[in-house]
């Protein structure tokens, strides 16, 4: 029997809470996805004026930072043609991201979660996507 470690809906509105923060300080309302450890959406939230393309694109990062267990940019770095690992990014019907703004959501050294984060540059939705796991650190340190 395996015990699973997992997202609770008042953690994934904690990381919203702080990705939202930070959208605010850099003036890019933002498109904010969470996921639990398997990649399924927990909550969502569109910052007024979010770009309407970018509600699935922020999922699409929270799914793969949740269920790879790894950041969207560091398929961004392996995902070029002649590499192994071309061609990721058409996996899962498409869904497995390699835009920045990604990023697996840590308790105990245990993937419990994703954040995916999009409307702006992908420098600027990772910097807020960063945010929210470092404001979910403190709580939950």
């Amino acid at each position: 029997m395996l015990t699973i470690k997992r997202l609770s809906i008042e953690d994934a509105l904690q990381l919203i809470a702080g990705a939202r923060a930070r959208a605010r300080q850099i003036s890019v309302p933002m498109c904010i996805a969470v996921s639990d450890e398997s990649g399924n959406l927990i909550a969502f939230e569109r910052m007024d004026g979010g770009k309407s393309s970018s509600v699935v694109v922020a999922q699409d990062k929270a799914f793969t930072a949740g269920a790879a267990r790894k950041a969207t940019h560091e398929y961004n770095a392996v995902c070029v043609p002649g590499n192994l690992a071309f061609g990721i990014h058409t996996e899962h019907g498409g869904r497995l991201s390699t835009v920045g703004g990604g990023l697996p959501v840590y308790s105990d050294e245990v993937v419990v979660g994703g954040i995916g984060v999009s409307s702006g540059t992908p420098q600027q939705d990772l910097e807020c996507a960063q945010a929210a796991v470092e404001f979910f650190a403190k709580i939950y340190p």
